[in-house]
Order: structure tokens, then C-alpha cells, then sequence
């Protein structure tokens, strides 16, 4: 428990650092921003394995403050949709020409979907790929920056959080993507990531057993969660992540697609998970997504018409989760998901998703569940 008190430290003294340069130089900004999810979940189950139960939930609610100190820039935020607060980005930057200086906590630089924040992905839940390998907000320093169109982060961060100390080790990842057209209406992108972890006695001595899960049914399946690989035996375990990305936008079309997924070894277990997924969109108004081809990312969409801007989705997930020789595991699942969204306004969207997906045990030769969702969110963000 006493890494706790670390932690709270080290946000204190990264929000003090601050303090002095905008007392001493009267040039301290600050902007409040936030997002509010309110989500349910309709399920048609089959009759393999415990039937999922629908529901609703205040799934996100988060509150930020961010700006500038002098030189410096900050920012501050957590998440209060739990039983108790979860901390978020809290971090501080300094920029040199085009490129970002980050130190704190923040979210790690890791595949298009990953980098598209929540407010302005075309779906409810993000991808297979991200959700079984995505880092989320770690603690760490990384930079990032730009050049003729090619964008580039890399960050070395401890799989440790402010919240979350019982995970050991560290990690030293980065991405690298070129967009050689970006303008409004058209964009062409292209990118690559990879990381290599290294996790410390994973289950022994207090600390984390290293697991990789997929949700197939979205964020109320609980009994839809997929095991992909486990490591809980102690032994220090490698892990070497990789990811490849391509996306268009033409007019009101959009498109991206990825591959990627990770090798798993602690001297005596094995481990391999792959994972990728094909999405489009239809922006039936006629406007068209932003991109932002300095972060190799897509970005808020803003209506052009009074009654808002609706917006059509397709997209087919597919992943695989192996492990051997001692313990035997092999599983897959796929997922199609259809959505609209109505972007009310610029701060505001109502999505529906049904999404129809299946899980499989490869190693028996056995259908594991058939499930459909039908899944809808109220988002207010700013």
C-alpha cells in the first residue's frame, strides 16, 4: 500500500510545478472540459453458456481542467462515473517547434483507434484489437510531433497508474504513420506502432496477473468477456506488441482498418493474441469527418445544418487468443456491428449500435455463445 501515497504524490507535484512559473509570470490559462455517457444495453441471447442481463449506466463522467503555466502546459482530469474517483490525464507538456514533450500520466501512443478519443469514434465500443492490447493511461514521459505530413510519438512508461499500483513493470512503445493527403474532405493515412513490455513477477508478491480479455458483447456482456491469454505464475514475462493501420476519408465517406496483436513468453508459457477489424462510415448529411494529420487521428465533427448531422456505420471485428504448452487455450470471436449517430449539435450525439457476435473455443470445436446487442448511448462532451 505504500506505493499509493507515491502516486498522489507525484500528481501533487506535478500540479505545484506548475504554480510558480504562473505566479511569477501572471500568464496562467485554464479551460474546464468534461463528458457525460449515459448508455444501455438490450441483449437476444441463445441458449449456450449464462445468458447476458440488460441494463443501464451512467458510464462516464468526467470532469477536466487544463491550460497553460508560462511555458509549461497542463492538464487534469479523472473520471467520477464509479464507486470512487479514477484519474485520467494528469500531466504536464512543453512544446519545442513541432515537437510535444509529455510527463505525467497520460494515455500511451497505440493504433488509430486507440488515439481517436471516445467522443468522436462512430461507435460505442472501440475495437477487438484495443480493447484486448490497448495501454490506456499510464504513468510516464513521452514526446510527440510532426513534419511534411508524417507523424511520429514514443513514450517509456510503468505499467503503474495513479490508481492502480499492482502492476509491475515498464514499457518502452512508440508509433510512426504518414497522411500523404490531408485537406478537408480527403485524407489518405497510413501507420505503425509497437511496443515491448517487460512485466515484473505477474501474480506473486502482490502484484497483477498479466491477462488479456475481449468484452464481445459490449460494456454490460460481463458474462460475454473473452480470456485470451493468462500469466499468473510469477515468472517475469516479455511481451512484444505491434499494430498496422490504414484510413481514407472522401467527402462523406470514411474508412479505417488495422491489424496487430502481441507475442507473450515467460521462459516456460507461450502466449499469442491477433486481432483486426474493417470500419465504415456514411455521413448521410453530407459532411465530412475530420482528420487531424499532426496526430495521425480522426477529430470532433461539427453539423453543418440546424437539424444536426446523422451519420451511418458499419464494421466486422474478428480476434484469436492462444496459449501453450502447459496450459491449453485457444479461442476466437467475431463481431459485425451496424450503428447511426445524430450529432444534435456540436457537444452532442445520440448513437445506437446493434452488433451481432460470436465466441468460439477452437481447442474443443465448440461454439461458446451467439449473442446480439442492441446498445445505445446519450453523450453530452466539452
Amino acid at each position: 500500500m505504500a506505493c499509493f501515497p507515491l502516486r498522489a504524490a507525484f500528481t501533487g507535484l506535478l500540479l505545484l510545478a506548475a504554480a510558480p512559473a504562473a505566479l511569477a509570470n501572471d500568464t496562467f490559462t485554464a479551460k474546464a472540459s468534461g463528458r457525460l455517457y449515459y448508455e444501455f444495453g438490450h441483449f437476444d441471447n441463445d441458449r449456450l453458456g449464462p445468458p447476458e442481463r440488460s441494463g443501464d449506466d451512467l458510464r462516464a463522467a468526467w470532469l477536466g481542467l487544463s491550460g497553460k503555466a508560462y511555458s509549461l502546459g497542463y492538464k487534469v482530469e479523472a473520471d467520477f462515473a464509479g464507486h470512487r474517483p479514477v484519474a485520467r490525464d494528469v500531466y504536464l507538456t512543453h512544446t519545442f517547434g513541432n515537437t510535444q514533450l509529455t510527463l505525467g500520466q497520460f494515455k500511451q501512443f497505440y493504433t488509430l483507434d486507440d488515439r481517436s478519443s471516445a467522443n468522436h469514434t462512430p461507435t460505442i465500443e472501440r475495437s477487438f484489437l484495443v480493447q484486448s492490447l490497448g495501454t490506456a493511461y499510464r504513468l510516464g514521459i513521452g514526446a510527440q510531433g510532426h513534419h511534411s505530413g508524417i507523424f511520429w510519438s514514443g513514450s517509456v512508461f510503468s505499467l503503474e497508474s495513479i490508481d492502480v499500483w499492482q502492476a509491475k513493470g515498464h514499457v518502452i512503445g512508440g508509433r510512426i504513420g504518414y497522411a500523404p493527403w490531408s485537406q478537408p474532405g480527403h485524407a489518405l493515412h497510413f501507420g505503425v506502432s509497437g511496443a515491448h513490455e517487460h512485466h515484473s513477477h505477474p501474480g506473486a508478491d502482490g502484484a497483477l496477473p498479466l491477462r488479456a480479455q475481449v468484452r464481445a458483447n459490449g460494456h454490460f456482456g460481463n458474462n460475454g468477456r473473452l480470456p485470451l491469454v493468462d500469466f499468473r505464475s510469477g515468472r517475469a514475462v516479455s511481451v512484444k506488441r505491434y499494430s498496422f493501420e490504414t484510413a481514407g476519408v472522401a467527402g462523406p465517406w470514411s474508412w479505417q482498418a488495422e491489424y496487430g496483436g502481441a507475442r507473450y513468453d515467460d521462459g516456460q508459457q507461450r502466449g499469442k493474441i491477433q486481432a483486426g477489424y474493417l470500419q465504415g462510415s456514411w455521413l448521410l448529411t453530407g459532411e465530412t469527418r475530420p482528420y487531424d494529420a499532426k496526430g495521425g487521428r480522426f477529430v470532433q465533427l461539427e453539423p453543418e445544418r440546424d437539424f444536426g448531422a446523422w451519420e451511418l456505420v458499419a464494421r466486422y471485428d474478428h480476434i484469436t487468443g492462444r496459449q501453450w504448452p502447459t496450459q491449453q487455450r485457444d479461442v476466437s470471436a467475431d463481431a459485425w456491428t451496424l450503428g447511426v449517430n445524430w450529432y444534435a449539435s456540436r457537444n452532442v450525439r445520440l448513437m445506437l449500435d446493434w452488433t451481432d457476435s460470436r465466441r468460439r473455443d477452437e481447442l474443443r470445436g465448440q461454439r461458446l455463445d451467439h449473442t446480439g446487442v442492441l446498445a445505445g448511448r446519450a453523450q453530452l462532451h466539452f
